[in-house]
């Protein structure tokens, strides 16, 4: 079952098939969109297509162009996108990195797991709490 789009801000390579792997162990069936710096994703989330929402956005710190706390930032400052799920996932074990990222209001800061069965099962219980258990806010208007 599809319930909607999953936005993967991730430059890594290996860490984008390793999170399409895990969402198919999942049996996640969301469609996945990946940029792969902060503006691209911004560009998606703020440009044409971005009408639509993703259900969720899993955002890495350390990307190229723009960094993630400041996507996030910018995520935050907009009243369309200012409710949108974000989780960072990442491999920043900086205490200042987890403050900061909820100081910008994240909703879930998870480290990423270096082996691949702990990392599909955290993917497995992203998408259990995310996609399927938790209710989503309302949409802001487009203006």
């Amino acid at each position: 079952m599809n319930y909607g789009t999953i936005l993967l801000i991730e430059d890594n390579h290996s860490d984008i098939d390793l999170t399409r792997r895990a969402l198919e162990k999942s049996r996640i069936g969301n469609e996945l969109v990946v940029a792969e710096d902060g503006a691209e994703a911004l560009e998606y989330l703020f440009g044409e297509r971005g009408a639509t929402l993703p259900t969720l956005t899993l955002l890495d710190l350390n990307l190229p162009k723009l960094p993630g706390l400041e996507v996030l930032r910018r995520i935050r400052q907009d009243a369309r996108t200012r409710r949108m799920p974000v989780v960072i996932l990442t491999s920043s074990m900086e205490d200042q990195d987890l403050a900061k990222s909820y100081d910008l209001g994240v909703n879930s800061y998870i480290r990423k797991p270096v082996d691949f069965t702990q990392f599909a099962a955290a993917i497995e219980q992203l998408g259990l709490y995310w996609l399927v258990l938790n209710e989503p806010p309302p949409q802001a208007p487009l203006s």
